[in-house]
């Protein structure tokens, strides 16, 4: 039986090839909102960040999020991912 080859992304904040089911897809879509992508389905430009504080951290202060997506990020957006990685961290 052949293994099923396992998608990879880089994640932002590390640099480093990570499976993309285990990491946060942000995707700005064809109209140009920038929206959270639990299921890594939605439509248009998308780039990944670990599901981890720091990498979160080091992928707003280098602005890596905004250059992958070529448009400027409000600070909802990255409050609502540090909001969602707490809780996933908490287990919620």
């Amino acid at each position: 039986m052949k293994q099923k080859k396992i998608p990879m992304r880089q994640c932002l904040g590390c640099r480093e090839m990570k499976p993309k089911q285990s990491l946060v897809r942000v995707v700005r879509s064809p109209e140009g909102a920038i929206s959270l992508d639990a299921r890594g389905k939605a439509s248009g430009r998308g780039a990944y960040v670990c599901r981890d504080m720091e990498c979160l951290k080091k992928a707003r202060k280098s602005k890596a999020l905004e250059r992958s997506l070529e448009t400027s990020i409000p600070d909802e957006i990255y409050d609502r991912l540090e909001l969602e990685m707490e809780a996933a961290r908490d287990g919620g």
